[in-house]
């Protein structure tokens, strides 16, 4: 017969109380039980633990030191069941994340106030970079991965996925006008995208009907940085490519107006990546599920119309008349990441 939680417990109670039947009243049960579960335990360790007469009980030297040793190992249970416990509870504590840089500011930032604000016994712990950080020797407890997530070792959990829309100011399209197709494009004054220096142009799908559209990268601006992209569309640079949360707010206020609402690039996905060895923290729970809430949520009415007032974008006009592009006739508000 191996040790058990009961043997320890009731020897545990027995020391505590000094008799087999406090003992028995303390854990809600017969004296006669305490009393074999005792002898079953002297029996398994081949040692005589308590001494035992009519009239008092005493405590071994060995029976001494293997109390201590079962209180540690009633403690230990205790805390494993609280930590479960505690696992399925409130956050609270410090949450570790990390993110890309552009995707932390226009997108995590507001998670996380959100985040600290539901939960006031949070505090979290953000690093932005673009680094692809180990989150298990780093000792992170989630990180926020745009694109397709490769590494093995990691559970992933799809959060949603980052839209994409072309953009104008309402300036450079009264001097330009608006495309009313991919084709007509390349003659405007293009805001680009570029990865590694490299500007890959555009593939645009109408609403998964018909072919997808080429737009070649003959782009005269090219940014790293979808913010820089975003600002120089509202200097009124041309027309550019921006994921609809980093548009959101400039359209809601009408400096932007979307251009070819109906096409679009394709989706990116969006995942919270956390080490697989590890139970899943209330922390890590609540701040995924706020994030998934997030991304879930519609896009407003200006992202998905040709202006953000619900009227008609600009009549065409040729580009080539139009000049140079310059800065809009009114000098838009900088604008702020999208919330």
């Amino acid at each position: 017969m191996a040790l058990s939680l009961e043997q320890l417990r009731a020897l545990d109670k027995v020391v505590q109380s000094g008799s087999f039947t406090k003992a028995a009243e303390l854990l809600n049960t017969q004296k006669s039980h305490v009393s074999r579960l005792v002898a079953q335990l002297e029996v398994e360790l081949g040692a005589k633990l308590l001494e035992r007469t009519t009239r008092q009980l005493a405590v071994t030297e060995l029976g001494r030191e293997v109390h201590e040793r079962a209180r540690g190992i009633l403690g230990a249970v205790e805390d494993t069941r609280r930590i479960t416990r505690e696992a399925h509870g409130e956050p609270r504590g410090v949450l570790r994340l990390t993110c890309g840089v552009e995707f932390g500011l226009a997108a995590v930032g507001p998670w996380i106030d959100e985040f600290i604000a539901r939960y006031p016994r949070t505090a979290v712990e953000a690093e932005y970079t673009s680094r692809v950080i180990d989150l298990v020797h780093e000792g992170f407890d989630v990180a926020v991965r745009v694109g397709p997530v490769q590494e093995s070792r990691l559970v992933a959990r799809r959060l949603g996925q980052i839209d994409y829309g072309l953009f104008a100011s309402p300036g450079y399209l009264a001097r330009a006008g608006a495309p009313r197709s991919p084709a007509e494009l390349p003659p405007h004054a293009l805001v680009m995208f570029t990865i590694g220096g490299r500007a890959r142009g555009w593939t645009l799908e109408r609403a998964g009907r018909g072919e997808p559209q080429r737009v070649a990268p003959t782009a005269r601006l090219r940014f790293n940085n979808s913010l820089a992209v975003r600002d120089a569309l509202l200097r009124g640079s041309g027309i550019g490519q921006l994921p609809l949360l980093i548009a959101a707010d400039a359209a809601a206020r009408g400096e932007l107006v979307r251009v070819l609402p109906d096409w679009a690039a394709e989706a990116v996905p969006v995942h919270a990546v956390y080490p697989s060895n590890r139970y899943l923290s209330p922390n890590v729970r609540a701040f995924v599920d706020l994030a998934v809430e997030r991304l879930a949520e519609p896009a407003p009415p200006a992202l998905s119309a040709a202006s953000p007032s619900g009227t008609a974008a600009p009549p065409p006009r040729s580009p080539a008349s139009s000049g140079s592009p310059g800065a809009s006739s009114s000098t838009p508000g900088r604008a702020r990441p999208a919330r």
